[in-house]
């Protein structure tokens, strides 16, 4: 996967740890400057440096519950060939609102039930389209490892996330598992 979390992401989780990048450049035994790059956009990093960063990142909120713990598994996922009808019968079988795109084991994107509409608008025939014709961009991903307050914070601007790691996606973490998670846990 060489898509986690976005910059502005990451930058808004920092924050939300107290954390300059100073700081979280020495918890994750990288640079400042590479921090620094990661968060302006301008540099690719591999996922075991965003994993080491995500790390540093749960240590310093120092809470143990994860993702792995909160996650839904498996995910439905579709591919970018899978057709318009197709998507909508799962999504109104399963009650989801969003499903991801994979595609040779990759996220490359979301379809949300507002993808649709936007895209169908008053069109009744749409046995042409496709998951590629309407997909928006991939929610955020987290490894496993990440803590309740990255989740948190990345689902106050997102409807999911997905839960990855090398072998793609593990599970997937919706607002309303969290609020379950948070109330109803021992």
């Amino acid at each position: 996967m060489d898509y986690l979390i976005t910059s502005e992401e990451l930058r808004r989780l920092r924050e939300a740890a107290g954390l300059s990048q100073r700081e979280l450049a020495r918890l994750a035994g990288v640079s400042q400057s590479l921090i620094a790059r990661i968060e302006k956009g301008t540099v690719n990093p591999r996922l075991s440096t965003l994993n080491k960063i995500i790390a540093a990142l749960n240590k310093a909120l120092n809470v143990t519950h994860t993702a792995e713990k909160i996650m839904t598994s498996p995910v439905i996922t579709v591919t970018p060939d899978t057709p318009l009808r197709t998507i909508i019968d799962i999504m109104d079988k399963k009650g989801i609102s969003q499903i991801p795109v994979v595609n040779e084991g990759r996220v490359v994107g979301t379809v949300f039930e507002s993808s649709i509409l936007k895209t169908i608008g008053l069109r009744k025939d749409i046995t042409q389209l496709r998951a590629r014709d309407v997909m928006e961009d991939p929610l955020p991903m987290v490894p496993p490892s990440a803590n309740i307050n990255i989740i948190k914070t990345l689902l106050l601007v997102s409807p999911a996330v997905l839960v990855v790691d090398k072998d793609g996606v593990r599970g997937i973490i919706t607002k309303i598992d969290l609020i379950k998670y948070l109330t109803i846990r021992p």
